[in-house]
């Protein structure tokens, strides 16, 4: 594809249309692609990598490769990338988890694989720019009648060993993940039989009702009432019985006319 724009450029085939919209939407996901790298928030990085998923599709539309284009939109920036937000924000990203290497060396590594794409990278444009023989999907559509025919032509006869390691390392991937995510059990997991046996054999096999509920007051620091009428303690949160003893002992001080202490009052807002 890129071979195709540079050589027709070169030869002063390109409309001024294109020319717009391959300056505008370059700019434009130059900026998503800088913004990805840049950006603190995993989610905000996600939503700029969607920018420039979609300026590719439409630059795929724009040289001859609507399927392309509507690959690149429907699968990658609908459905993975998408799909990749959601999990997301379900699960949340703490910014200072990057910071941990969970993985020894793989800075190291990272830093070697960079080095070896960005050579990769380079050895094809120093290719692309010299005078040899191509095919591009210009061509191959012409030939076949059609963009999704070329696509296929092209992909098994010319590029079929490209697409089968590209095939394979997309399911090695796959395995790894899984691999990776998968967790050992040290115990079998609980079932639902199991937690209700456990429920019965304690000490109380239901909850206890709510604070307020069978009381005078609707409240959360009245206790709920058991069926004999006595107040349940359980039923209100430690901190809000502390703080409302410590409130009912100096109370209680201030009505004798003693110095109310704070020790009370301190030791409910502890």
């Amino acid at each position: 594809m890129t071979n195709d724009l540079i050589l027709a450029v070169a030869a002063n085939h390109v409309s001024v249309g294109e020319q717009f919209a391959f300056w505008i939407l370059g700019s434009i996901a130059v900026v998503g692609g800088l913004g990805m790298v840049l950006s603190r928030n995993a989610v905000h990085s996600a939503l700029w990598l969607v920018v420039t998923m979609f300026c590719l599709g439409f630059l795929y539309v724009v040289n001859a490769a609507p399927f392309l284009g509507f690959v690149q939109i429907i699968v990658y920036t609908g459905a993975i990338m998408m799909l990749f937000l959601f999990v997301l924000m379900l699960v949340g990203r703490d910014a200072s988890d990057s910071l941990i290497e969970t993985l020894r060396g793989q800075r190291v590594a990272a830093i070697v694989l960079g080095v070896g794409l960005a050579v990769l990278i380079g050895s094809g444009l120093a290719r692309s720019l010299g005078h040899q023989a191509w095919t591009g999907l210009k061509t191959a559509n012409g030939q076949y009648s059609g963009n999704a025919q070329g696509l296929a032509a092209l992909l098994f006869t010319k590029y079929v060993f490209a697409f089968e390691v590209t095939s394979g390392l997309l399911i090695t991937a796959a395995l790894g993940a899984m691999v990776l995510a998968h967790r050992e059990r040290t115990s079998p997991k609980p079932t639902q039989r199991g937690m209700s046996k456990l429920r019965m054999a304690g000490s109380r096999p239901a909850p206890l009702p709510g604070p307020g509920t069978y009381a005078r007051h609707n409240a959360v620091d009245m206790p709920a009432l058991l069926p004999d009428g006595s107040p349940a303690g359980l039923s209100v949160s430690p901190v809000i019985a502390a703080r409302r003893a410590g409130l009912a002992q100096g109370d209680r001080e201030l009505a004798e006319g003693e110095q109310p202490s704070t020790t009370g009052r301190e030791d409910a807002r502890s």
